[in-house]
C-alpha cells in the first residue's frame, strides 16, 4: 500500500491502491472538485437518460450499492453514487470539528450541480436521507421523484429509538472504530470476510474515520438542535412538493421501523404508490437485499 498522503493539510486521500481487487465493485472512478475537496463517484449507465441518485449513509460509501446498479443500469438507467466526504474515495477531514450537518448538505448540493444533474429520481437510507433530503428541498426544480429506504427526517420532536441511543454511546466510546464489522451487524444476512474487509478499505487507519465517527452526534435528536428547525421547516416544503414518492423500508432495522409511514401522510406524491416493506432486510437493506430493491425501482419507474 503505499504511504497516505495529504492533499493539503487537515484532509486525507485514501491510496488507490488500497482499493485493488474489491469483490463485485468493478465501477469506474469518477472525481470533481466542490471547492477545495475532491469528490468520488460513480456513474454507471447511458448518459442521456435521467440519473438515479444514490445517496449512502454512515458508515458506508458507493460500495453499498454494487448490488443495484447492475440491475438499473441494464434497464436503461443511469446511477450516481457519490461518496460522502469522509468516506469511500472522496477526501477525509481529520479534524471532527469541521464536519457539520450544513456542510455535508453544501457539499452534495454542489457536487448535484458540479456533474450538473437534472430530473433526478433520488434514492436515499440513512445519513443519505438526511442529506438528500435537504438538497432537494433546497433544488425543487433538479429534482423529479424520490425513493426513500430506512431513512428520515428528524427534527428533534419525540423520543430518539434506544436502538438509535445506544449506537450513539457506542459511537463515541469504543476505541477503535470497526467500520465493516458495524454494517454487519446491521445486516440481516452474514457478510463474507472479504465484503467485510471491503467496507474497511477506505479507513487504512483511525484517523481516516472521523467523518464516520461524528455524524451520529450531528443528528437532530432534540429541538435545539441547529439543524432542527431548518428540518422542520424542511418538512413544510416536502408536503407540498408534487414530485413522485416511493418508500422501500425493511422489516428489520430497529432504528428506522415505522418511519415509512410518515413520509407517505406528509407527502402527496407518496399517495396510490406501491410502497412496500423488504423482507429479511437490516438496516443497510441494500446490502441484503440489493438486487430486490433494484427490480423494485425498475417497476416503479415503467410503471
Amino acid at each position: 500500500m503505499n504511504e497516505s498522503h495529504n492533499p493539503k493539510p487537515g484532509v486525507l486521500r485514501t491510496p488507490d491502491d488500497c482499493f485493488e481487487n474489491l469483490p463485485d465493485y468493478p465501477f469506474e472512478a469518477n472525481y470533481v472538485d466542490v471547492g477545495d475537496l475532491r469528490v468520488h463517484y460513480l456513474d454507471e449507465g447511458p448518459k442521456f437518460a435521467d440519473p438515479i441518485l444514490l445517496m449512502h449513509g454512515e458508515p458506508s460509501w458507493s460500495y453499498l450499492y454494487r448490488k443495484m446498479i447492475p440491475g438499473l443500469v441494464a434497464a436503461g438507467h443511469r446511477c450516481i453514487a457519490p461518496d460522502l466526504i469522509g468516506f469511500g474515495k472522496s477526501d477525509k477531514l481529520t479534524s471532527r470539528k469541521d464536519y457539520s450537518y450544513q456542510f455535508h448538505i453544501d457539499t452534495m448540493e454542489g457536487f448535484v450541480k458540479g456533474i450538473d444533474l437534472k430530473n433526478i429520481t433520488l434514492f436515499c437510507q440513512d445519513w443519505g436521507s438526511l442529506i438528500g433530503l435537504r438538497v432537494l428541498i433546497d433544488n425543487l426544480d433538479l429534482f423529479k421523484r424520490l425513493i426513500v429506504a430506512n431513512g428520515g427526517l428528524p427534527t428533534g420532536h419525540g423520543e430518539p429509538s434506544e436502538a438509535f441511543m445506544g449506537w450513539l454511546e457506542y459511537s463515541q466510546k469504543v476505541e477503535v472504530f470497526p467500520v465493516g464489522k458495524i454494517i454487519n451487524g446491521a445486516c440481516v444476512s452474514d457478510l463474507s470476510d472479504e465484503v467485510i474487509a471491503a467496507y474497511n478499505t477506505p479507513y487504512p487507519q483511525e484517523e481516516y474515520k472521523e467523518g464516520a465517527r461524528i455524524f451520529p452526534t450531528l443528528v437532530p435528536i432534540t429541538p435545539d438542535n441547529p439543524e432542527s428547525e431548518n428540518n422542520k421547516q424542511g418538512w413544510q416544503t416536502l408536503s407540498q412538493w408534487e414530485g413522485q414518492v416511493l418508500t422501500l423500508f425493511s422489516d428489520s432495522d430497529p432504528i428506522t421501523k415505522g418511519g415509512e409511514r410518515y413520509f407517505q401522510k406528509m407527502m402527496p406524491g407518496a399517495k396510490d404508490q406501491p410502497h412496500e416493506i423488504i423482507k429479511d432486510g437490516g438496516h443497510f437493506v441494500q446490502e441484503d437485499k440489493g438486487e430486490v430493491l433494484a427490480e423494485k425501482i425498475v417497476n416503479w419507474l415503467t410503471n
